[in-house]
């Protein structure tokens, strides 16, 4: 089975990062064929500093190696050193419906944020299913927020295949239930743009000061606490396995515990679970030829993929007309 999922480079990466995308596509590379990469050419619509987009995108790839991603095991690149994927866009977009991108949940809401509208934003869906299409994948692993997305690649793909044939695989979207959606610190959705995360590689004191500050309620200590009302619950559950999870719903359950206890508890369980990554981490910032390296090796192998699809679908719309 072919997998397929990648992220911006748009800062330092948070539990959420984590949980929702990156833990499961390390995971999906044991027993299945994975393409991953970092969607450079998706942050050009907010990011508009040459230094700050360069200085991101070679984070990014540090800091999905460092959480596992192995280039032995999966095809691991950056999007802009493969441009068929623009070419692509363009002929998809000859296909895609106006209202389907008019639509669009993430543009609706970046213009409510007060981003300036541009093209960009307004088809990015387009790009983003030029991504998924041109590797054909069977899922597309997203967080519940980017399901929309996948919907569109599908329809889009859908809308090519009836005119020209079957040359596009349909993806299916794939969302673990359980972290569809990671809560931040202060009860909405985590997002840098909320600035309610707790970042992965973050200076210890930073990760302590994130997890002292975790919204909870005024329910006082002799009183039982409801942990499916609880952001602190939530939060913690990540790190746990059905039996301690158990167990921390029986402390919340009964009287005489201290949400500043938990709260410490969380801050040495996530130090604790990441102390590893935060090791190679170290490496791979010393090490940056080597990383490049792997990104220029994980490029070739990914283009040469997208070449393929690419040849394919010029021969059936007609731009290969020296076979004619």
């Amino acid at each position: 089975m072919r997998v397929l999922s990648g992220i911006q480079p748009s800062g330092s990466l948070h539990i959420a990062n984590y949980f929702s995308m990156m833990k499961r596509m390390i995971e999906f590379q044991e027993e299945n064929e994975l393409i991953c990469f970092i969607v450079n050419y998706h942050a050009l619509t907010t990011v508009f500093n040459k230094e700050e987009l360069s200085k991101n995108t070679i984070s990014a790839a540090i800091d999905f190696l460092s959480l596992g991603i192995d280039p032995e095991k999966s095809i691991f690149f950056v999007q802009s050193d493969v441009p068929e994927v623009l070419e692509l866009t363009w002929i998809l977009s000859n296909v895609t419906p106006v209202g389907l991108l008019q639509r669009a949940h993430s543009y609706k809401d970046k213009i409510a944020r007060g981003i300036p509208a541009n093209h960009g934003l307004f088809s990015y869906p387009v790009l983003m299913a030029a991504d998924i299409l041109i590797y054909k994948p069977d899922i597309v692993p997203v967080g519940k927020d980017q399901k929309q997305h996948v919907e569109i690649s599908r329809d889009i793909a859908i809308k090519f295949n009836n005119i020209y044939g079957d040359v596009f695989k349909i993806p299916e979207a794939d969302i673990e239930k359980e972290v569809a959606s990671v809560t931040g610190i202060d009860g909405q959705k985590m997002s840098k743009s909320y600035n309610n995360t707790i970042k992965i590689f973050a200076p210890i004191e930073e990760i302590q000061k994130s997890c002292m500050s975790i919204v909870t309620d005024s329910t006082p200590i002799d009183k039982p606490k409801d942990p499916d009302k609880s952001v602190l619950f939530e939060i913690y559950s990540l790190f746990l396995d059905s039996n301690e999870k158990k167990e921390l719903r029986d402390r919340f359950l009964n009287p005489g515990l201290r949400y500043g206890d938990i709260k410490k508890e969380l801050y040495k369980r996530i130090v604790k679970y990441f102390a590893p990554f935060r090791e190679k981490r170290v490496y791979y910032e010393n090490h940056k030829d080597d990383v490049c390296d792997i990104l220029s090796e994980g490029a070739k192998k990914a283009q040469s993929e997208a070449r393929k699809t690419l040849e394919e679908i010029k021969d059936v719309i007609g731009l290969n007309y020296r076979k004619a």
